[in-house]
Formats: structure tokens, sequence, C-alpha cells
């Protein structure tokens, strides 16, 4: 199967949506104090914890992962990485002057929000990015190892999700694995490999290139 690359100013549209996407089902899940694994998950856990707001805990969070994607997948990742975590810390803090939700059912806010955020990190992934901690080990080991990496994530999350029993209240924590369980289903489903690339060896070459899977 032939590979085809996105142009950059493509990656950066696709980011920017993908951006808000995350953006906008973090601001549900924070509406009604729901958790999120991966680096989203620890900021949101910081909040509780320090006088900080998301956005800014997330960037930071994600500084520290920046190395490894830049040594170990490629720089074009890393630049596409950095500028889907920066679009999602910065709407993040801009979602609420535009948008006020004063009622939303928490199942509601689950389901949808974590299906928004799964389909924000899938067109990341497809435009050789990530949504930064996390998703950087997750799209590493994917295309090093063959794991996948809604499984992958789905295990970092569990331990994130059983952390916040510390600041939320259980049945929160209950329908915050539900919203987990959404984002994951959307990413195992839709984020395999095999049914875009010709050959493995091809993936390797990709990985360590920086260039993006095929069938993005």
């Amino acid at each position: 199967m032939q590979k085809t690359q996105h142009g950059f100013i493509e990656d950066l549209f696709a980011l920017v949506c993908a951006g808000l996407f995350v953006a906008f089902g973090v601001y549900l899940f924070q509406s009604q104090d729901l958790m999120v694994g991966g680096a989203a998950g620890l900021a949101l856990l910081g909040t509780h914890a320090l006088p900080m707001d998301f956005g800014l805990l997330f960037f930071l969070i994600n500084l520290p992962f920046y190395a490894l994607a830049w040594t170990q997948i490629g720089k074009r990742f890393t630049v596409n990485t950095f500028i889907s975590v920066t679009t999602v810390s910065v709407l993040s803090e801009q979602i609420p002057k535009f948008v006020d939700i004063s009622n939303a059912n928490p199942l509601f806010a689950a389901i949808f929000g974590g299906m928004l955020i799964g389909v924000g990190m899938l067109i990341m992934f497809r435009h050789t990015s990530s949504l930064g901690g996390v998703g950087i080990l997750a799209f590493f080991l994917q295309g090093k190892y063959g794991i996948r990496a809604g499984t992958f994530q789905l295990s970092v999350d569990t331990v994130i999700l059983l952390s916040a029993l510390m600041f939320i209240e259980w049945p929160l924590v209950v329908v915050s694995v539900l919203a987990a369980f959404c984002l994951n289903m959307v990413l195992s489903l839709n984020h395999r490999p095999e049914r875009y690339e010709a050959a493995p060896q091809a993936r390797q070459m990709d990985v360590e290139h920086g260039a993006q899977p095929q069938g993005s």
C-alpha cells in the first residue's frame, strides 16, 4: 500500500480541530467533577491539590515527555505533539468564556466527553501526534512493540482513576471509569495500524523517521 503524508497546513488544521474536541471533552468532565486518564487526568488531579489551572498544569506535565518523543519517535511527532498539547492547554481555558454548561447529566458528560477526547486523540495519532504524556508512550510502544495504544492507555488510566478517590467521591469515579471506557474503545476499535500499513518494517521506518502512519 502506498504511503501518503499530510502537509504542515493539513496537520495544523487537523491538530487544532482535535485539540478543540479534547478541550471540550475535558470541559464536560470538569463541569461534573469527572476524571480522565493520561496526562490530562494528572492535570485534573493537580487542580484539586494545587492552586493552578488545568491548562497550565497540563502543559507543564507534558514537558518531560518531549525528550522521549524527540529521541525515540521523531522530530515531526514531537513538534506535532507540542502543537496538540499547546492547543488543548489554551482552548481548555478559553471554552468557558464561550460556553456555559449549567446543567448536564453526569452519564451524558462521561459518555460524550469520553468519545470527544477519544476522537481527538485518534485524529492526533493519524497526524503523527498525540495528547502528550501517556499518549507519547502509547504511540512509541505500539510502533516499536505492537502493543495497542488503547490497551496500554486503559491500564494507565485505571491507576489514575483509582488515585482520584483521594479527591472526589467514589460515584463520580465510577462514572469516570465509564468515560475512560468510551474513550479507549474509540482508540482500540479505530487505531489499528495493521489495517493501514503494508509491513512491520515499513511501520518501524516510519516511526524512526517521524513519518505518519498509513491510512491517516
